[in-house]
């Protein structure tokens, strides 16, 4: 189902509310304030005869509060052929659901983020009351295929200096909740004047806890982070909601889950492998592999004889153990443009008496994969 806007609707949601033969009626979500029914009725003829329009209103001030209900004389198809559905951020089926995001992501760059794998339907990052964005949003796209790229393309990248997590909406009660999994809820940046009594106070609003601790170091100084096991899932679960970002003491808490030690390993595995591939990727076609080296030739002979093609961020012989030179290198320019004129000036370029191999370098196994 795809979300429908048009001028003067922008971002509204369209979500089959119910299907009862022969008519069909639409709740239609997020609107703008200034949505009237005149346009909706003008927007949603194109998908059949409307029989009515009705715009919510408050009742004392007759402002639209964002929704409206669109009923049609006869069955919608396909608008919403698919069964009684309600989506709260607009999206279903195969819509990637992107979480981390920096503050600064708004619709129109989410959506020219995501717009090279498919076309969307639908693109919006999720706000609060204040219009200020909740570091989440949600892509829909016309095919489920170009969702899929999507995820597998972006899920674990970098986007503003932030991980991303792309992946398949679920409605609410589709969602796993998670809840049977911990009880024990790992609370960090706590302020150095928090004790453990004030904690306990703190975590008991959300249930009945066996233990409280803040960790110290050997002189009996708090560490800034502490653990609190609760007796129901139920409890660890709103306490970790309410306190993530809450303000305490002057410091901004961060709560989730107490991980084992093999989780947090392969979460910081996960960071540093996206940091790691972004960093790929912004050097790809502009790092060269320099081979057929005289000795003599060293670091800043290297820099030298490539300066003339650009500005070069790095330039590096590879050594052996006693420091004696392995006869090839590297050299990082500052873009894909200037290492193609390197390559093109520097091939066969004659140093000390011996004509320089260059080409784009590739990862290990790159070359292996082509070599086998």
């Amino acid at each position: 189902m795809a979300a429908t806007t048009a001028p003067g609707v922008e971002g509204g949601i369209v979500t089959a509310a119910a299907l009862s033969p022969p008519g069909s009626s639409l709740y239609v979500g997020d609107l703008e304030r200034e949505v009237t029914e005149s346009q909706l009725f003008e927007l949603f003829s194109s998908r059949g005869a409307v029989a009515s329009v009705k715009v919510c209103r408050d009742a004392v001030t007759r402002r639209s509060l964002g929704y409206a209900y669109v009923n049609y004389n006869t069955g919608i198809d396909p608008l919403a052929g698919l069964g009684n559905i309600f989506i709260k951020a607009g999206l279903w089926q195969c819509p990637p659901a992107v979480h981390n995001l920096d503050k600064s992501i708004d619709n129109k760059a989410l959506h020219d983020t995501f717009q090279a794998f498919g076309h969307i339907l639908s693109c919006k990052v999720a706000t609060d009351g204040n219009g200020q964005s909740r570091g989440y949003g949600f892509v829909h796209f016309e095919t489920e295929e170009a969702a899929q790229l999507a995820i597998t393309k972006v899920n674990g990248m970098m986007i503003e200096d932030k991980i991303v997590y792309v992946g398949i909406f679920q409605k609410r009660n589709d969602r796993p909740t998670g809840r049977e999994q911990y009880t024990n809820v790992y609370i960090k940046n706590l302020s150095p004047e928090v004790t453990d009594e004030e904690l306990a106070t703190l975590m008991a609003e959300f249930g009945e806890t066996s233990s409280c601790v803040i960790m110290k170091d050997d002189k009996g100084n708090s560490k800034g982070f502490g653990f609190v096991n609760y007796k129901e899932t139920e409890a660890a679960a709103k306490a970790v909601e309410a306190l993530q970002g809450k303000e305490f003491k002057g410091k901004n808490l961060y709560a989730g889950r107490a991980q084992k030690k093999t989780e947090r390993s392969a979460v910081l595995k996960a960071r540093f492998d996206a940091v790691r591939r972004k960093r790929e990727q912004e050097s790809a076609n502009m790092n060269l592999y320099v081979r057929n080296l005289a000795d003599e030739v060293d670091d800043k002979r290297l820099r030298e004889e490539f300066a003339s093609c650009g500005n070069i961020n790095s330039a590096k012989v590879m050594v052996d153990d006693k420091g004696k030179s392995k006869g090839f290198g590297f050299v990082c320019f500052s873009s894909a443009e200037e290492a193609a004129r390197a390559v093109n000036e520097k091939s066969n370029h004659m140093v000390c008496g011996k004509p320089l191999y260059v080409t784009l370098a590739q990862r290990k196994e790159i070359r292996r994969a082509q070599l086998e």
